[in-house]
């Protein structure tokens, strides 16, 4: 018998100082029985980072379909604005996306997150819409700690640094920018 997926349901507050946007998101989220609270936690952080006010932003089935990213948002003509990812994707996954999307996004976070930078940035070159982006392992972690089945989170962004607060805690994380789309 399959497991199923987790459902989650979050509230976001999110106050994006760097880009002056500022809403308040209900979003429902499947976890899917391989996926950590951590990982679940960081695409949360993800729609928090790059959510618009036409919320076209939406949570895909991931994990459970390999050709769809973790998040996507879709134009009204079904064109692939933004693909996000949300980990240490493979090399060919990502020029793949960049062949189908207006930008591509990776928010990559975990211990070898530095050593798989290292070992596909060079096949990546070429790619001039793809932006990489990673956060400390240690502040995912704590990240993580604040998962809760139902959760109400403030996200509030400045100067690449992201507060996560919720009734369970805080925790600060730094988005630091490993390459920027040409």
């Amino acid at each position: 018998m399959a497991l199923r997926a987790t459902v989650y349901k979050a509230e976001l507050h999110v106050a994006d100082n760097d880009r002056a946007y500022y809403g308040t998101h209900a979003v429902t989220v499947a976890r899917h029985p391989s996926e950590t609270d951590e990982r679940l936690m960081v695409r949360l952080l993800a729609y928090a980072l790059w959510v618009e006010a036409d919320e076209r932003l939406v949570f895909t089935r991931g994990l459970s379909d390999t050709d769809e990213p973790d998040l996507w948002n879709l134009d009204l003509t079904g064109a692939v604005r933004q693909w996000i990812e949300v980990g240490l994707p493979d090399e060919r996954r990502l020029l793949k996306a960049c062949g189908r999307a207006e930008q591509v996004i990776v928010l990559a976070y975990g211990r070898s997150a530095d050593v798989w930078w290292s070992g596909v940035r060079g096949k990546l070159e070429r790619a001039g819409n793809l932006q990489v982006h990673v956060l400390d392992a240690e502040a995912t972690r704590d990240l993580a700690a604040l998962a809760e089945r139902t959760m109400s989170l403030s996200v509030n962004i400045t100067d690449r640094t992201a507060w996560v607060s919720c009734d369970r805690g805080d925790v600060s994380l730094d988005v630091r920018s490993l390459r920027e789309a040409a």
